[in-house]
């Protein structure tokens, strides 16, 4: 988005939130019928129509149980045909990130960008510049988000000497698509304060020129964080509040209608709590800060099950390891091959020291939050596993409902030791979409990449799981969520992992209701049942009706937020 842009941009969120909250307010009582209504509760999994008073569910069932429930001066909306689901719920995503990607040269891959080579990358860059000469002159950084190294026809990262030939000028900063690597050139790193004598930090490498100390502008993990911290430091709160709201805008047209913030930092909650008393959230957004570097802000009233202007703190987030695409994830075993200037034994590394990860998942159950963990790597999840059976020894288990994210490479075992323990796994089966060949020939190898995001394995063992897009990872997709989880189709069209398919009503239910679960929230959403909050995605197809590869392409027509339109086709 072009800096000058920003200010209608602002006012045009904070007009949908006022109407979303106003339509609510009024009391009206509409009666929705005409289309396939996917409940997602067992016992009524359809329904012919649905009544909604005050953005809330009064009725569900017949048309005539709907019409007699809503009274004669109703609004009566005829669905044409479309079908109605649950506002979806995101089990895991980074709604204020969304918002920097908008505001950034987009240097994704096809399908969703045009970044497939590094001459792809240095043209889109070029141009963002010529576009957005007054966010340079006003904030003096260059930020692109989305290349992978992975889909880029050199099949490796942008170096500091290619973003110099973009510009010697301004500090240009370039996030890879994962969120845990990026290329930054010679001013960024300057201005960064990197040079040949700057140590690695720990849980984190600067990539160094052949033969030398000299960075070569490819960071990793904490390297790569703290670079981007002094990046995002330039931004105002101005900046910061238009990406929440470009965020928030970008989730509801995917038919969200709670957004997660995860990972959030003290001065990243204060602005969602600003963006919220000003109105700006046209959908909710539960937070759930780091819990290394930002648990002042975890506290009542904040730390809360119910929304406040549609914010809440809910918990906790903590990262052991980083990416299996970007082969910083921590293995058990090595890489299948490894990256640039590792060896054979090679298996990735802890993100963070393990002591401090079992302080932390102690520190979580000793103040009774719910903790979520990311943990990519099958060494990390064993972390996650000893954390939690220690800290629930210790301190009593409760219903703290403790996440783990993303679980790539979780073992059979491992499963069984979730289920055991209470550990709701959220999976990222987009993953065999994005780079499932690339997981099967360079990251795990092909035994081991049929297994990734084992949400079959998960099913059949009777657990409830979610699936996520990580956003700003991936875009904050439903429909490329729900074809992946139930295809597992890869870009060359292979299926990886048959076995960890599952049907589709099983998907949906991960996207919503047991997603609204892991929130604590499923009294209130997750599925269309008289009380709960008037939250639906209406789509252009049944997604129960289509063929599964035809998934992918059914779009989200409109999105409702307590019965008011808050994004519309």
């Amino acid at each position: 988005m072009a800096a000058t842009s920003r200010r209608g941009f602002l006012a045009g969120v904070a007009a949908s939130g006022v109407a979303s909250s106003a339509a609510a307010a009024q009391g009206e009582t509409s009666v929705y019928f005409g289309g396939p209504i996917l409940t997602m509760e067992d016992g009524r999994p359809r329904a012919e129509a649905v009544t909604v008073r005050g953005g809330r569910i009064i009725a569900v069932g017949t048309r005539d149980e709907a019409l007699a429930a809503a009274g004669a001066k109703a609004r009566r909306v005829d669905l044409q045909g479309r079908t109605m689901l649950p506002g979806f719920v995101d089990a895991h995503g980074h709604v204020s990130f969304v918002g920097l990607q908008a505001m950034s040269a987009n240097l994704l891959p096809a399908p969703d960008g045009e970044g497939n080579s590094i001459a792809d990358l240095q043209r889109i860059a070029r141009q963002w510049l010529a576009a957005n000469k007054t966010f340079v002159d006003r904030y003096g950084v260059l930020i692109g988000f989305g290349y992978d190294d992975s889909q880029v026809r050199e099949q490796r990262h942008p170096t500091r000497t290619d973003l110099d030939a973009i510009s010697t000028d301004i500090p240009i900063l370039f996030i890879h698509q994962s969120g845990h690597l990026g290329a930054a050139n010679s001013k960024a790193l300057a201005a960064a304060g990197v040079t040949a004598q700057t140590p690695d930090p720990e849980g984190g490498v600067f990539r160094r020129e052949t033969g030398g100390r000299q960075p070569n502008g490819v960071m990793e993990e904490t390297a790569f964080m703290a670079v981007m911290g002094k990046m995002l430091a330039r931004l105002d709160l101005e900046a910061s509040l238009a990406m929440i709201g470009a965020g928030v805008k970008l989730y509801s047209r995917f038919g969200y209608t709670t957004c997660q913030d995860g990972k959030s930092s003290v001065m990243g909650v204060k602005a969602l709590q600003l963006a919220a008393a000003k109105g700006l959230l046209a959908a909710d957004v539960v937070s759930y800060p780091d819990v290394l570097t930002a648990t002042e802000v975890v506290k009542p009233p904040l730390l809360s099950r119910a929304y406040s202007n549609r914010f809440r703190v809910g918990g906790v987030k903590l990262s052991i390891d980083g990416s299996p695409q970007g082969k910083t994830a921590w293995l058990s075993q090595p890489y299948f091959i490894p990256p640039e200037g590792q060896g054979a034994a090679y298996a990735g590394y802890p993100a963070v020291p393990v002591d401090q990860c079992l302080a932390a998942i102690d520190k979580a159950y000793a103040n009774n939050w719910q903790i979520l963990v990311h943990a990519n790597g099958d060494a990390a999840i064993d972390v996650l596993i000893a954390g939690v059976r220690e800290a629930a020894r210790k301190h009593g288990g409760g219903d703290r409902r403790p996440v783990l994210i993303h679980g790539q490479t979780a073992r059979e075992d491992q499963l069984d030791a979730l289920k055991a323990l209470g550990i709701i796994p959220s999976f990222f089966p987009m993953h065999t979409f994005y780079w499932g060949d690339w997981h099967r020939d360079s990251v795990l190898g092909p035994v081991r990449a049929d297994h990734i995001s084992p949400c079959g394995s998960a099913w059949r063992r009777g657990m409830i799981f979610t699936t996520h897009h990580d956003a700003p990872v991936a875009n904050p997709d439903s429909m490329r969520v729900l074809s992946a989880t139930v295809t597992r189709r890869t870009r060359s069209g292979d299926i990886l992992g048959p076995n960890e398919r599952v049907p589709v009503e099983v998907a949906l239910k991960a996207m919503t209701l047991w997603a609204a679960y892991q929130h604590f929230e499923e009294a209130t959403k997750g599925s269309i049942a008289v009380g709960k909050l008037a939250d639906f995605a209406f789509l252009d197809a049944d997604p129960t009706a289509v063929a599964p590869d035809r998934l992918a392409s059914v779009k989200v027509v409109e999105t409702l937020k307590e019965g008011a339109t808050i994004w519309r086709a």
